[in-house]
């Protein structure tokens, strides 16, 4: 039997609230260059894991790939990717593969809870972008290079093409088909 706190909340016999929960982000995650560089998937995917967390079942939550799209409105190919971007950047761990013949899902971990009787891992912690690819130096040549030179080419030859180097080239009269002309 619930009752109803000062502040107008259902509460059940010891004070503390009823049937409310939630799933705690703290700003460290938030604030992460690994969570900033996260999909819109992967967060959609991570809070559904997080919100399967009930305090001791860290390390058995599970959440297939038919029931995620279900749920989140991706496809399962999205919802796949998502998993793989979470993994890698350290935010879920796969604690036992799933399997198609018996229908049976994967298990999952969140980090930054204690996972059955270890500590949190919080791989997301450490996790840091890729270095950018740096563009090649200009060569000597390429640098000094007249564009018209660049641009033509070297195997155009002017001469053969109904023009001189210092003549442009004249476009060829078309005749229409079917404008007086006797065939």
């Amino acid at each position: 039997m619930s009752r109803r706190s000062k502040s107008g909340r259902r509460v059940n016999q010891k004070g503390r609230n009823e049937g409310e929960q939630y799933a705690v982000v703290t700003y460290a995650m938030l604030h992460s260059p690994a969570w900033r560089s996260l999909s819109g998937a992967a967060v959609k995917v991570f809070l559904e894991l997080r919100t399967r967390f009930y305090g001791g079942n860290n390390g058995r939550l599970i959440l297939s790939l038919d029931e995620a799209s279900r749920v989140l409105g991706l496809g399962k190919g999205t919802v796949c990717r998502a998993l793989g971007e979470l993994q890698d950047k350290g935010f879920v761990i796969r604690t036992k593969k799933g399997h198609w013949y018996g229908r049976q899902a994967s298990t999952w971990a969140v980090v930054d809870k204690p996972i059955e009787g270890m500590g949190a891992v919080q791989g997301w912690k450490t996790w840091q972008p890729p270095p950018k690819a740096k563009k090649p130096p200009k060569t000597e040549l390429g640098a000094r290079m007249d564009p018209s030179v660049a641009a033509m080419g070297a195997e155009m030859d002017r001469e053969h093409s109904h023009g001189s180097a210092t003549a442009p080239v004249r476009a060829l009269r078309l005749v229409s088909i079917g404008a007086g002309m006797d065939r």
